[in-house]
Order: C-alpha cells, then sequence, then structure tokens
C-alpha cells in the first residue's frame, strides 16, 4: 500500500468521512435554526449525507487499496465494507429512531450523535496507527453514552452510567497497552509495528496486546468486558439499543481484524488463539445467559453477545487465510440488517417488553410476526439469510485457518441459539393464529364480541422491520453478486 502524492487527494480518499461530519455540523446548524415542529429537516439532511456517503465508499472500492496521511488512516476493501454497512445502516436508524424522537427537544442532537458515532466506528475500521484507534475509540463512545441516557428515565440513566464508567475503565486499559506498545517498539504506525514488535519484550508485548485487545473487545461487546450489554440495551429505547449494539460492533470487529491481520500478525505471542477463546467464550455465554430471558431486549442484548463469538471466528485467522476478508464482508452486513430488524420488532410496540407482552400485542398482525420469524431465524443462521452465508463463510474460514475445534464449538452453539429464539417465535405464532381464530368467531356474533384489544403498532418500526427481513433474505440469496461487487477481484 502506498500514500497519495497531492494534498487534494488525500483529503478525497476520505470523501465518505467528510460527507458524514459535513451532515453532523450541517445538521446542528440547521436544528438551531429550525423550528421544534420541523425537525424532520435534520433528518433529511442527515439521511442525504449518509447516503451519499455510501455511494462514494461503493466508487471508492474500485480504487487500490492505500494509506493516507502517514499511513494512520488506511483505504481498502475492510474500510470500504465497514464505511458502507455503517452509512447505510445510520440511515435506517434515524428513521427508526424518528418515532420516539419527534418533539424531544434534543431530537437535532441525537440525529448528530449518531452520526458522529458512526464516523468514530469507521474511523476504529480504518486506524492504521495506535493513536488514531484511540481517538477513534473514544468518538465511538462518547456519543453512544448520550445516546443511551436519551430516555432520562432510572433506569436509562443507570444504564448511561454503567456504560461510561466501564467504558472509562477499559479505556484506560487500552491507552495502558498502547503505552506498552509504545515502549516495546518505539512506534505507533501498524507497519513498523509489525517489523518491530517481534523482536520486543515478551511482557510488554503481552500488557499491550492484552489492554489494546480490551479496548476492541469493549466496543464489540464480547466477553469478558460484556457486562455493560444486558443492562444498556434494557435500560435505553429500543432504537437506541439497535444503534449501540450494532453501529459500534462493526467498527470494533474490523479494528481487531486489522490488529491480528499487521501489527499482531507475527509476534511471539499466540494471539489468534486467545481470540479463538475469547470468540467461544463469547458465543457460548452468550447463548447460555439468554435462555432463560422473558425481556425481548435482554434477550437480544444477549444474542448480540453471542454474535460477537461468530464474528471473532474470523478475527482470530486474519493473516492465515485469504478467505477472511470475504467471510468478513458478507457477515457484517447480514449481521447489521438483521440486528436492527429485531430490534425494530421490538420498537413496533414500545410498551411490550416481555415475550409474551409482545406476542399478545401483535396478535393480528401476521406480517409482522412473520418478518420477526425471519429476522430471528436469519440470526440463528438459517438459510437462504445473510447470515446463514455469513456463517459458512467465516466456518470456512476458520477451518482454513487451522481453528477446527473452534469450528465444532460454533456450529453446537449455533444449534443451541435456536431454542431461545423459538422462545419467542413460538408464542408470537400462536398469539396469531388464536387471534385470527377469536377474530373468525366475532364476524358470526356480532362487532360486540370482537378480538380482544390490540397494542397500537408504530409505522416506522414496522417499515424497517419488513425492509431488514427482505434485505436479509436478498442478501443472502444474491451473495455472490454482492460479494462480486464489493470484493472485485
Amino acid at each position: 500500500m502506498t500514500g497519495m502524492s497531492g494534498g487534494g487527494e488525500r483529503v478525497l480518499a476520505l470523501l465518505p468521512e467528510l460527507l458524514l461530519l459535513l451532515g453532523a455540523v450541517g445538521g446542528l446548524l440547521l436544528g438551531l435554526w429550525t423550528p421544534q415542529h420541523r425537525q424532520w429537516r435534520v433528518r433529511l439532511l442527515v439521511t442525504a449525507a449518509c447516503l451519499a456517503s455510501a455511494i462514494a465508499a461503493a466508487v471508492a472500492l474500485s480504487e487500490p487499496a492505500e494509506r493516507v496521511f502517514e499511513g494512520t488512516w488506511v483505504v481498502d476493501t475492510t474500510t470500504g465494507v465497514v464505511r458502507i454497512v455503517v452509512a447505510l445502516g445510520v440511515t435506517v436508524l434515524v428513521w427508526l429512531a424518528s418515532a420516539s424522537l419527534a418533539g424531544h427537544p434534543r431530537e437535532t442532537e441525537a440525529y448528530v450523535l449518531m452520526l458522529l458515532g458512526g464516523l468514530g466506528s469507521i474511523a476504529l475500521a480504518a486506524s492504521g496507527d495506535l493513536l488514531l484507534l484511540v481517538a477513534a475509540y473514544l468518538l465511538a463512545s462518547v456519543p453512544l453514552y448520550a445516546l443511551a441516557g436519551f430516555a432520562k428515565d432510572p433506569a436509562g440513566v443507570e444504564a448511561t452510567m454503567k456504560y461510561y464508567l466501564m467504558g472509562a475503565f477499559v479505556g484506560v486499559l487500552m491507552l495502558v497497552g498502547v503505552a506498552a506498545l509504545v515502549l516495546a517498539a518505539g512506534t505507533t504506525g501498524y507497519p513498523d509495528l509489525a517489523a518491530q514488535l517481534p523482536e520486543a519484550s515478551p511482557a510488554l508485548l503481552a500488557v499491550g496486546v492484552l489492554g489494546v485487545l480490551a479496548g476492541v473487545a469493549f466496543k464489540a461487546g464480547a466477553v469478558p468486558v460484556h457486562f455493560w450489554v444486558p443492562d444498556v440495551t434494557a435500560g435505553t429505547t429500543p432504537p437506541m439499543a439497535a444503534y449501540i449494539t450494532t453501529i459500534p460492533k462493526i467498527g470494533a470487529v474490523a479494528a481487531a481484524f486489522r490488529l491480528l491481520a499487521e501489527p499482531f500478525a507475527d509476534v511471539p505471542l499466540d494471539v489468534p488463539l486467545l481470540v479463538a477463546v475469547i470468540a467461544a467464550a463469547s458465543m457460548t455465554l452468550g447463548n447460555l445467559a439468554a435462555f432463560n430471558q422473558t425481556d425481548v431486549l435482554r434477550l437480544l442484548a444477549y444474542s448480540t453477545v453471542s454474535q460477537v463469538g461468530y464474528l471473532f471466528m474470523v478475527v482470530a485467522v486474519a493473516a492465515r487465510t485469504d478467505l477472511a476478508v470475504p467471510a468478513l464482508a458478507i457477515y457484517l452486513a447480514g449481521y447489521a440488517v438483521t440486528n436492527i430488524g429485531a430490534f425494530a420488532a421490538v420498537a413496533a410496540v414500545p410498551v411490550a417488553r416481555t415475550i409474551t407482552d409482545w406476542a399478545t400485542a401483535v396478535g393480528r398482525h401476521r406480517w409482522l410476526v412473520v418478518s420477526l420469524v425471519v429476522c430471528l431465524l436469519g440470526l440463528v443462521g438459517t438459510p437462504p439469510t445473510a447470515v446463514f452465508v455469513g456463517k459458512l463463510a467465516v466456518f470456512a474460514a476458520a477451518w482454513d485457518g487451522g481453528l477446527a475445534w473452534l469450528v465444532v464449538v460454533a456450529a453446537i452453539n449455533t444449534v443451541a441459539s435456536l431454542f431461545y429464539y423459538l422462545r419467542w417465535i413460538a408464542p408470537a405464532a400462536t398469539g396469531v393464529a388464536a387471534s385470527e381464530s377469536t377474530t373468525a368467531a366475532a364476524r358470526g356474533t356480532g362487532p360486540g364480541t370482537s378480538a380482544g384489544t390490540v397494542q397500537r403498532v408504530v409505522l416506522e418500526p414496522v417499515v424497517v422491520l419488513h425492509t431488514a427481513a427482505v434485505a436479509s433474505l436478498l442478501l443472502g440469496i444474491w451473495s455472490g453478486v454482492w460479494l462480486a461487487v464489493l470484493l472485485p477481484g
């Protein structure tokens, strides 16, 4: 990889990020001069900025990989995929959150924070220098602390404090790790680290690797720094929970992938084994914790922890197989679409927080349940969804990278995860059948005996849910074409 010659060309290399930044600044300024009842204008501006960023990122995928700004920012396939997934994900999440944010005195600030958090996620993925990685960690963290507390109820305040305190603690560990690596190698750039770390002090190397990996694992929600995930997910609103468990995770996994592929590739420590153990622990503990959950948000929270385990499988073999990059690309996209869809199902009926309440509330909304089933089975990895293709690709990459035992563990966990998703699917399907039966009986006895009251669903989350379900199927069915477009050559 080589840097670019002209200053203007260097700026253009970051065009997708600049469009997001301009959207954030422009949205903030527009919101200041827009009446409260017309804050939807900011939403449109943010949407336009995200779509423009995604288009610019898609165009840049055809360009050769390069490092810009003294090698600190890497523009390659991994960065390109994260740019597109994050930009489109933020677009969808802005509209998912619009129903709960409409009329909020800080509506504009919420949209701006979502853009800035997305920019931080992309910076995590593109970091080619430890100092930029730390800055990206902060940019992908601070806006999310504010978003987590937007509900401003006691549960939301508690969740925000837990999130912030654990983020600050892990941030310190990350800084200690960065300091150890700098002492060991005398540099912060990934290429120079890759050359110097194999000869470094094992003690400093161990501290550095553990500290830096702790930082990216926290943003990804991986074991053992996952304790914030269920509390924050259950303590905030469903749209914000969807954002927090999707957008930063994408950038963090890509950051971990780059660390394993470059500076940690040839160190005298078995870092791939450490990441493989984290992957196995995340998928196993996430699944075990999800089994007895009755709160739908906590169930999805532990589901996201288990999903990190599958994503970290490909991180472990980042430097061992050429199958790693395409596997990471398809799984990140599939996970983002499917996870957002599952949280949209919760947001569609905001007053229903338990499995039973949700199933009762949507009893007469058959297609809502159908789309939920597609998303939940998609998270399991059921064909022909995108996550199914992603899991196959990840399993193949892990096997090719010499981690056959991890593939076996992942296969067992995949089967086990089906049972707790079925705990949500079964009551929902039963509720639809019961509602249809009651409605049919009511038609013969007059309007006074119609089916009982059904909670009103919110339009925006319903649209997002159906769109996510269709997108998950299309991404899975056309995954070959999708990968050919995103990964030319």
